[in-house]
């Protein structure tokens, strides 16, 4: 027995001193370091990952071969001769237009060819480079599937232009900041525009020169990321550079000598000792006002606003509702004329009609005049002019080799001035006597409130021009995260914290509240109302009218949350990555009441305020958490499969699922790809508790009000509208890439997304409650398309390089395919939502690069767009004519530290332009009729204000050529 334990002291101590340690870093092509390399000792199950800086140590046996293996990376394997063992590692095919991509997966990062989702990688190289203002206006003309406009009147959407990619609206698309999600905006739009009745992310909120990337994941990723997800990710990776800075210095002008930019930015970086870095960017920026209104038809605002129907007319001097002794009161317009006409041989009659006729040229005369001073009726419409102050910080702190702080945290303030339209003298009468009536074409009359004059002229007649209502909004905008990772024994762990918030207020200038309310004069002395003594009747005073401010406090909205994430990952060997975690998130939703001038009766005139009952906090939270599984049968074929279960305070839970798969075949030149899944997007706390009165153009009407009212509101319960439930969604692509020659890749995706019960804003119906719309799961959609990218180059051509890319965006199918839940889905409103945006898109451009000069060209492709604009005949529609906007430019590096970039955006000027099409016959007859042709054109355009891109909008917003030069200087 004593030898037998000899023997084995003596087998284990020849084992301890046969083994040895090898250690080392692993690093990529750029010397980056890598955490969780898988690093194995051959043939065994003793195995170590790499820490936050790359380092490794195991101990192995004499004569052992380590395997370093990790996504997205050639496998290598190294004798172990020497006990320190550095390794760099190649991404899979040595393609270098693979990015390394993190977005699409909670498994695993890996390079972008091994992702089996389609992608795109912009560098912030790319993104300068377009030399345009804003982020949301860089990806417009660098994404295809990505739209965005400016709307022609702005109001609160001045703050925040609506976008959306692949035609989904902008709350179906979630944006990410370093893989944490980034907070809603408090506006929700109202407007007639695309993403009617949604909420986005103020994406312009971010300064450029802060990121280091952009990745965006064209796939549905509701169960790697929750809800507002269905029609992709947009994650934003931000700098980590500590070893150099910039400082930029950025002006432009529009060829209209109008839209004047100036714009300081400065970006830097330290170390934090050898621990980590810090990153920082501070932004200034103010942006003038670019006018582009149209000229407005005399006629067609003489026939809305002056001109005085004769039937109406004799009703209402009657001053009892008779026309010729015969009470008209609840007749149609059909019986009322008939009582007209045989009102009309009477001598009552002409005597009024020659009043009436005098009074129509007198009317005619006065928007002659004013219109031959100000053709463009006085509107402005275009680009408001903006200001806006950007900071953002992001950093690392080492606490050890296997642990480590992250943090960032960002600001906006902007500050927009926009416009309502103009109101003209011959707008406002002192009184309308059917101004809530039903019955069409009501009298009017061009004689203006007298009290007008000296609120905006100086008190006589002749310095009443009338008036221009402005709004101005202060956006605020932030987002923070900190978080904690760590890796140890190959698990990584991510734990974070995330707020975020956005917040607008508005304030109207120049302008009244118009409402007829009266208050008595009390005596103290009785508290009984004051007698007149020269009419019996008590003394009045108006609230408003002559006594109204001209300047109001309509209120705002905010919005923030409270993200709370868990994330753990494991590469279990080179076929098996795992990845779960959890989510706990909390929103909170404010509406601010305005000033009660800006509200009571009809309010502000252009923009009414927040009503005290409308206003209000209102919370909710949600719980989430996901299963993330990705498995390599080999080198070529993958699969990822992930599951998501969510659960929602307000409206109930969701469990969804993705699965997707790539594989790639003759030696890696050829990749197929796919994925389905089931998406969700919750319906936000704007759409569940808005509730407010807007102004708005009603066709051949002028300005009227109407209201929204929200789905848990005692005029729902009346009505029997049904509160709000998820959306949910199926997504399907099918894609392959291709590396046919050294120098010229390609990727070609099909997407098939339906979503079920999808909410809307729908339709304005007459209710007992008056002109009222309301939020609703309206009915099922598809959107179908394609997504083509192909890049070629390098190219050596004399002394430089020459690159070449295309990328385009078609559109298969985007159409409702299921009855609507209320007949309040019209024509306008199946247009916004389905024929708004292009149905194909095309982005062209080259880049050629030789000695100290890097040239760009850029063309972008706008298809086709269709509308059914408001008061449009339903026998005509418009469409917007395909054009092609090419920018160029000019980057030159003077020094090793000065580079001077010179941009013309829109080269060749081109605008929007569009036209009518007959939807049939009859539409035919209204375009042979040239009188019918310019009466539509009014309706649309509101008589011609609008006339490059009509009431409703176009289909990519331009103000014509623009320069740009700015000046970098590199620390």
């Amino acid at each position: 027995m004593k030898k037998f334990v000899l023997l084995l002291f003596i087998l284990n101590t020849t084992f301890l001193f046969a083994q040895k340690e090898i250690s080392g870093f692993v690093l990529d092509n750029a010397g980056v370091a890598i955490s969780g390399v898988n690093v194995t000792e051959k043939g065994t199950n003793n195995s170590v990952s790499t820490d936050f800086n790359g380092a490794y140590s195991i101990n192995v046996k004499e004569g052992a071969t380590l395997v370093f293996s990790y996504f997205g990376y050639s496998k290598q394997e190294y004798d172990t001769i020497e006990t320190i063992l550095n390794v760099v590692l190649s991404q899979g095919d040595g393609d270098g237009h693979n990015e390394f991509v993190v977005t699409g997966t909670r498994a695993a990062p890996r390079s972008n060819i091994t992702t089996a989702l389609p992608m795109d990688v912009l560098s912030s190289k790319e993104l300068t480079a377009t030399g345009r203002a804003t982020f949301d206006k860089v990806l417009q003309y660098k994404i295809p599937s990505f739209n965005t406009v400016q709307t022609p009147v702005n109001d609160a959407t001045s703050l925040l232009d609506p976008y959306e990619i692949r035609n989904m609206g902008p709350s179906r698309t979630l944006i990410l900041i370093n893989g944490k999600r980034k907070n809603l905006s408090s506006l929700l739009y109202v407007q007639t525009s695309p993403g009617q009745g949604e909420t986005g992310t103020d994406i312009s909120a971010i300064p450029i020169d802060a990121i280091e990337r952009v990745e965006i994941l064209r796939d549905g990723a509701s169960p790697q990321y929750g809800s507002d997800a269905i029609a992709g990710v947009i994650n934003i990776i931000l700098k980590k550079r500590a070893d150099e800075g910039s400082a930029t210095l950025k002006t432009g002008i529009t060829a209209e000598g109008d839209g004047e930019m100036l714009g300081v930015s400065l970006n830097n970086g330290s170390t934090a000792g050898d621990k980590g870095f810090v990153n920082y960017t501070l932004d200034f920026s103010k942006v003038n006002l670019a006018n582009r209104p149209g000229k407005v038809d005399a006629e067609g605002d003489f026939n809305d606003f002056v001109k005085i129907n004769p039937v109406l007319y004799n009703s209402y001097v009657n001053n009892d509702n008779t026309l010729g002794g015969t009470n008209i009161t609840g007749m149609n317009d059909i019986q009322i004329n008939t009582v007209f006409e045989q009102y009309k041989g009477s001598p009552d009659y002409n005597a009024k009609l020659a009043t009436i006729n005098q009074g129509n040229i007198t009317g005619r005369q006065a928007v002659d005049d004013f219109l031959k001073e100000k053709p463009d009726g006085g509107n402005i419409n275009g680009s408001p002019q903006t200001a806006a102050i950007k900071f953002l910080v992001n950093g690392e702190f080492n606490l050890s080799n296997e642990t480590l702080l992250y943090y960032n945290a960002a600001y906006a303030y902007k500050k927009v001035n926009s416009f309502a339209n103009y109101r003209t003298p011959y707008w406002r009468s002192i009184k309308n006597p059917f101004e809530n009536s039903s019955i069409p074409n009501w009298s009017k009359s061009s004689v203006y409130p007298t009290y007008l004059k000296d609120f905006f002229g100086d008190g006589t007649t002749a310095s009443y021009k009338g008036y221009h209502p402005a709004l101005t909004g202060d956006l605020n905008d932030y987002n923070a995260t900190l978080g904690y990772k760590s890796i140890k024994n190959g698990w990584n762990t991510d734990a974070s914290i995330t707020i975020g918030g956005n917040s607008q207020a508005y304030r109207v200038e120049n302008s009244q509240n118009k409402s007829d309310i009266v208050t008595y004069t009390i005596d103290p002395a009785t508290g009984l109302p004051m007698i007149n003594p020269a009419t019996g009747l008590p003394f009045t005073t108006n609230v408003y009218k002559e006594n109204s401010p001209i300047s109001f406090k309509p209120g705002g909205a905010s919005f923030n949350h409270i993200v709370g994430n868990l994330d753990i990952s494991k590469v279990l060997s080179d076929k098996i990555s795992i990845g779960f975690g959890s989510e706990v998130r909390t929103e909170t939703f404010v509406v601010t009441e305005g000033d009660k001038a800006s509200w009571d009766g009809e309010g502000a005139d252009s923009f009414s305020g927040n009503r005290p009952e409308n206003s209000g906090k209102w919370n909710r939270y949600n719980l989430g958490g996901y299963f993330d599984l990705a498995y390599d049968f080999n080198k070529n074929f993958l699969i990822n499969g992930t599951v998501r279960y969510e659960d929602y305070s307000d409206f109930g839970s969701a469990i969804v699922w993705k699965l997707s798969s790539r594989y790639k075949f003759y030696k890696d030149k050829i990749t197929v790809r796919g994925s389905v899944s089931t998406g969700f997007r919750a319906p936000t706390l704007h759409q569940i508790y808005t509730q407010k009165s807007q102004y708005s153009l009603a066709p051949g009407q002028g300005i009227q009000i109407s209201g929204l009212i929200n789905n848990i509101s005692v005029q729902a319960s009346v009505l029997g509208i049904p509160e709000l439930e998820a959306e949910k969604s199926t997504n399907i692509t099918v894609g392959i890439g291709a590396k046919p020659l050294k120098n010229f890749n390609f990727t070609v995706d099909y997407y098939n997304i339906k979503v079920k019960d999808r909410i809307i804003l729908g339709d304005k119906v007459e209710t007992q409650f008056g002109s009222v719309a309301w939020f609703e799961n309206s009915f099922d959609s598809r959107t179908s398309g394609l997504d083509v990218v192909l890049n070629y180059g390098i190219i050596k051509l004399a002394t430089g390089e020459l690159n070449f890319n295309l990328s385009g965006n078609v559109t298969f199918e985007n159409k409702r395919i299921s009855p609507v839940a209320s007949d309040n889905f019209g024509a306008t409103l199946d247009a916004l939502m389905f024929t708004s945006r292009p149905e194909t898109k095309w982005i062209l451009g080259a880049n050629y690069k030789f000695k100290k000069i890097d040239l760009s060209l850029n063309n972008t492709y706008f298809g086709k767009t269709t509308f059914k604009q408001d008061g449009l005949d339903p026998n005509l529609k418009t469409e917007f004519i395909p054009k092609i906007v090419t920018d160029v430019g000019i980057n030159y590096a003077a020094t090793d530290k000065v580079t001077v970039a010179f941009n013309v955006n829109n080269l060749l000027n081109v605008l929007p332009e569009w036209k009518f099409k007959a939807e049939n016959a009859a539409g035919t007859a209204i375009l042979n009729d040239p009188a019918q042709v310019k009466s539509q054109f009014n309706l649309i355009t509101f008589n011609g204000r609008y006339s490059q891109m009509t009431y409703q909008g176009y289909h990519f917003s331009q103000l014509g050529t623009l320069f740009s030069l700015s000046l970098s200087y590199k620390f």
